[in-house]
């Protein structure tokens, strides 16, 4: 499937759209919204809204330096394409702009391409991580390995085509699930992607999450009136928090650091029609039925 979010993230939930695609049309909710309280990537709710599964998209993210991207993407689109035209990728410009994520007063377009400049050359696309190849570009890889700018450039401009239909937020989830949700059309699917239980505090997430967090997501999840699907690593605490649901769990591979398989599990809510598959990852792309 194409590529359509310009950021990358650890955890390959882009191999889970043809699964939401699956969802969508298995529950009549093609042409309707969908939401993401964790945003991250938005690399699902962009597949679907440009492949024209869905009208409209909600993506939400907390990290200030995730949503000043998103921002840069939708408002400030050709000031973020120009940066990416004429700024070198080199190890002179990654401190420099390792050191503007350290700012507290900085414009969100000059924060936001620092992330996804970031994202685009540190291993794994974590934002606080190495370069790629190394601070003296040793390694196989080089730090522009990932950093194809035409391309790059040509999704960041598709996305922008879709601006009207994209809303775009910057608060706490389980606030943005509360003040926000309610507002939405209750015939959408939310998808919910929460910092891990083990690996979050880790290594994936800026915005990690404590036991308490968890359990406070777990007791809003259950009274959304939309369809929800929520995704987490397959531990015995997240179980016990969502006991009470449909779930499916497989294996899904990370890229973070060290290649890895681990094990993923994906909770439903009750109304919710769910493909009867044992790996949401290797479903094929549904044709699109209206």
């Amino acid at each position: 499937m194409p590529f359509r979010s310009p950021l990358r993230y650890p955890g390959g939930k882009r191999r889970l759209v043809n699964f939401m695609k699956t969802i969508i049309q298995d529950n009549d909710l093609v042409g309707g919204e969908y939401v993401e309280p964790y945003a991250g990537g938005a690399s699902v709710g962009l597949a679907l809204l440009i492949d024209q599964f869905v009208s409209h998209i909600y993506i939400n993210d907390l990290d200030r330096a995730v949503y000043a991207f998103w921002y840069s993407v939708l408002h400030k689109t050709d000031e973020l394409c120009e940066l990416i035209d004429a700024t070198p990728v080199s190890i002179d410009e990654w401190y420099r702009q390792r050191d503007l994520q350290r700012l507290n007063q900085i414009k969100l377009l000059n924060l936001g391409f620092s992330t996804f400049f970031l994202n685009r050359v540190n291993r794994s696309g974590i934002i606080s991580g190495g370069v790629i190849g190394g601070k003296n570009q040793t390694g196989t890889w080089k730090l522009d390995c990932r950093f194809n700018k035409a391309d790059l450039v040509e999704r960041i401009r598709k996305i922008a085509e879709y601006k009207k239909h994209i809303s775009l937020y910057n608060k706490d989830a389980a606030e943005f699930i509360i003040t926000e949700l309610p507002a939405i059309k209750a015939d959408s699917l939310v998808y919910l992607d929460p910092p891990y239980y083990i690996k979050g505090k880790q290594m994936l997430y800026v915005n990690f999450y404590e036991p308490e967090d968890h359990k406070s997501i777990a007791s809003l999840v259950p009274k959304l009136k939309q369809n929800w699907v929520i995704s987490y690593d397959d531990v015995p605490e997240i179980r016990a928090l969502y006991e009470s649901h449909k779930l499916l769990s497989y294996k899904l591979h990370y890229t973070a650091q060290d290649k890895y398989q681990g094990d993923e599990i994906l909770f439903f809510s009750d109304k919710l029609t769910v493909p009867a598959i044992q790996n949401p990852q290797k479903i094929k792309a549904p044709s699109l039925i209206n």
